[in-house]
């Protein structure tokens, strides 16, 4: 437990990047296209990563990716992606830098068919937000059904680095699923 003595989600005392993101964003419903964009593509990024890693590059990730900026992103050339994988402030996979710009396009369209990604996205769990009540940090699953059937509109649309793992966590962190445990203080809160 932190010096504040709150109760947090386990996961979020590994450090204090972890807690200060658990206790001011994670799970918090969002409805940005833009910030949706951003967490798709870190939640890519993370693939086979730690969160924390993820979260020390949070900030140049957005530097390097337009702001979230979707047309921006969409518009970028192979010569500003090769640049990308030479900085060491990025997550240098060509795949995952690649599928950035990738994902953008494939979410103008998306914004196209649907009016926002928002509306897209949230329409997996109805605009509302799934509340769980578990107990125990080894009782939150890595998938779902609905993050199962994301995965395949995802990828059926042209996303990249969206199988049903990185969805289920994509929907934790931007509040579609309230994953808190009851026990911690952010639970009732979201």
């Amino acid at each position: 437990m932190s010096a504040d003595q709150r109760k947090r989600c386990p996961w979020a005392e590994a450090s204090a990047l972890e807690r200060d993101y658990h206790d001011r964003e994670w799970g918090v419903p969002q409805h940005d296209d833009r910030v949706l964009f951003e967490f798709l593509t870190l939640e890519g990024a993370q693939a086979g990563l730690s969160w924390r890693t993820v979260l020390t590059k949070r900030e140049r990730y957005r530097e390097a990716f337009h702001g979230y900026d979707i047309e921006r992103i969409a518009r970028m050339r192979e010569a500003e992606l090769e640049k990308l994988l030479k900085d060491e402030g990025l997550i240098r996979n060509r795949l995952k830098i690649v599928s950035t710009r990738d994902n953008a396009r494939a979410a103008l369209a998306a914004i196209e068919a649907h009016g926002s990604l928002d509306a897209w996205l949230w329409g997996f769990v109805d605009g509302v937000p799934i509340v769980n009540y578990r107990v125990h940090a080894s009782h939150v699953p890595a998938r779902s059904a609905i993050s199962d059937r994301m995965s395949r509109e995802l990828s059926r649309h042209g996303f990249h680095f969206v199988g049903s793992t990185i969805c289920y966590a994509f929907m934790q962190a931007v509040g579609m699923v309230n994953d808190h445990l009851v026990s911690c203080f952010r639970h009732d809160e979201v």
